[in-house]
């Protein structure tokens, strides 16, 4: 692959013939007439191919090739590519939408809310060594009910951990606990309305009902981090993003 952003016709047909033999500049050219590549030209006239031009041609090819798709078809799936979309699988309907964007990858699963039967349990000094905090900014997460010791006892756990250091490491731009007290309300509420829609299977008395209580809160705490992070991006938009 030549290192600079550009190719000449030729430079692309030497990159295609080792696996496609019978490519030519007449057949680059009629596909370019097809619409189904647009290289960019030069003020003498000249085309420009870059490295999506050539990915393009190769996926073109491929698909007549190893398919036998019409350059109709093809260019149906050319657009689905353009629009984000996954192409048409052979036989289906249509394009799909991606399946890493609505599996929210990286994301909790209903899994990463079951119980730890290893929680740590971290002192004081512990916490603030491990997260990077002064013991002032832990006193402010405390106040504003951000972090907690363990119920009963003076220890914090690794939820506990996870908060402080996050905040540790907003603070770097100048946020404060008293800058996150949304964040907080916002926990509550939606702790709320998983408490709603699970109180009355916690009140039944056999131990299925009890079980798909369990199984319900996993689902849908997860299911609100993955509502909740998609709002903030989607708010954010492209422009806050650049």
């Amino acid at each position: 692959m030549p290192s600079r952003a550009f190719m000449n016709i030729g430079e692309v047909l030497g990159q295609l013939r080792a696996d496609f033999p019978d490519i030519t500049i007449s057949k680059i050219r009629f596909l370019e007439a097809e619409g189904l590549v647009e290289p960019e030209r030069t003020s003498s006239g000249y085309r420009k191919f870059s490295r999506e031009d050539l990915a393009r041609l190769r996926y073109v090819l491929s698909a007549q090739r190893d398919h036998y798709l019409p350059l109709r078809v093809i260019k149906e799936h050319l657009d689905a590519i353009d629009r984000g979309l996954e192409p048409p699988a052979l036989g289906s309907n249509g394009p799909r939408v991606p399946r890493a964007l609505v599996a929210a990858e990286g994301l909790p699963s209903p899994e990463s809310f079951l119980p730890d039967v290893s929680e740590i349990r971290l002192s004081r000094a512990e916490l603030l060594e491990a997260a990077g905090l002064e013991p002032e900014q832990l006193d402010q997460l405390e106040q504003y009910g951000l972090v907690q010791p363990r119920t009963g006892g003076t220890h914090f756990d690794g939820d506990a951990l996870v908060v402080a250091k996050t905040v540790a490491e907003m603070s770097r731009f100048g946020i404060e606990a008293r800058h996150l007290r949304p964040f907080k309300a916002a926990a509550d509420r939606e702790i709320g309305l998983v408490e709603q829609v699970v109180t009355p299977l916690v009140r039944q008395r056999n131990p299925e009902a009890r079980a798909r209580a369990d199984e319900v809160v996993r689902e849908l705490a997860a299911l609100s981090i993955k509502l909740h992070s998609t709002l903030v991006r989607a708010g954010l938009g492209p422009g806050l993003r650049r």
